[in-house]
């Protein structure tokens, strides 16, 4: 296991490198000039050349992105209006246009779009898989067609679309603002009801269909048979030795989308207002702000190479016929 683990960490290691330069390559190495495009069509010399100089556009490519690398590990200086500023590790660059270190901007968005989405991933996790077994253990039933039924109507209708009729028409819900978790927690869970609402059940409809085809194949297996033939009470059937090997590809499944979300929250976010690392990475992209956009793609490539190693060793734990080697 050791020996598993130590391979897919060099694996994800890979993995985060060769996403920093291809993102590299796209935004410094382009035919464009990024410092032009920052500073504008009217800007002044100076201060396209300070611009220059803070990107360090001014040296060669391979020297760019070694101090890039570097400022992740050990830190580095960066140079802004003839000012140095000292930036610790790891180091994300320097924004523009907020004149805020990239590190900072990341530490103040991250709680607020962690905290979406862990709040929708508990609703549609536990609606989806609850109304997964149910339909499951009445297959072919009326209650059965009407939850997959149920599950495919909000599929087709556009995230977004539920979205906005929810940010406008849901007035009974509290309006939608991020409070920090630790100075009132209440005001924490009243402020994101809404986005917490709108992400779990739309997304609880597809965890309704996964549970459901994955309960019914594991009910269907020799094990579950056996236990019954033993005189196992059928609740216990279901819910120890069905539910726990079908919730092992839904697992699977929820760790990839909850990596997913927290680099793709543009939606909520932007329609809620909530200040994440969707709304932030907008903004940026707006503004053309390179060290902003550099620094949300590493983070969500470390956020999904992380979650699927964590998903892969905790197969095992819910699936015991599934060893690591």
């Amino acid at each position: 296991m050791i020996l598993y683990i130590a391979r897919r960490v060099l694996s994800a290691i890979s993995v985060i490198v060769v996403t920093l330069l291809a993102s590299f390559a796209l935004f410094f190495v382009s035919p464009s000039d990024p410092a032009e495009i920052i500073c504008g069509p009217r800007c002044p010399d100076q201060r396209y050349e300070d611009i220059r100089r803070s990107l360090n556009l001014d040296r060669p490519v391979l020297e760019q992105f070694s101090e890039y690398m570097k400022g992740l590990v050990a830190g580095r200086t960066i140079t802004r209006g003839g000012v140095q500023i000292e930036c610790s590790a790891p180091c994300l660059g320097y924004s523009f246009t907020l004149n805020v270190p990239v590190t900072q901007l990341l530490e103040q968005a991250a709680p607020v779009t962690v905290s979406i989405v862990l709040g929708g991933a508990v609703i549609y996790f536990g609606v989806g898989v609850l109304a997964g077994v149910v339909a499951a253990r009445r297959r072919a039933s009326f209650m059965d067609r009407a939850v997959v039924g149920a599950s495919l109507t909000v599929n087709s209708v556009p995230y977004f679309i539920v979205a906005l009729i929810v940010s406008l028409y849901a007035t009974f819900l509290p309006t939608s603002a991020y409070h920090p978790f630790l100075e009132n927690p209440i005001a924490w869970a009243s402020g994101l009801a809404a986005a917490w609402l709108t992400l779990g059940l739309t997304n609880a409809a597809s965890y309704t269909r996964y549970s459901r085809n994955s309960m019914i194949e594991s009910l269907s297996e020799d094990y579950v048979r056996t236990a019954r033939a033993k005189g196992i009470s059928e609740r216990r059937v279901v819910y120890r030795h069905g539910l726990r090997a079908a919730l092992a590809p839904v697992v699977t499944i929820l760790g990839l989308d909850m990596a997913f979300q927290i680099t793709n929250t543009l939606f909520t976010e932007s329609i809620f207002g909530l200040p994440g690392i969707g709304l932030l990475t907008l903004r940026a992209f707006g503004n053309f702000d390179l060290p902003v956009l550099m620094g949300t793609v590493l983070v969500g490539a470390v956020v999904l190479v992380s979650l699927n190693l964590l998903v892969d060793l905790f197969y095992t734990v819910l699936d015991p016929r599934v060893r690591l080697r």
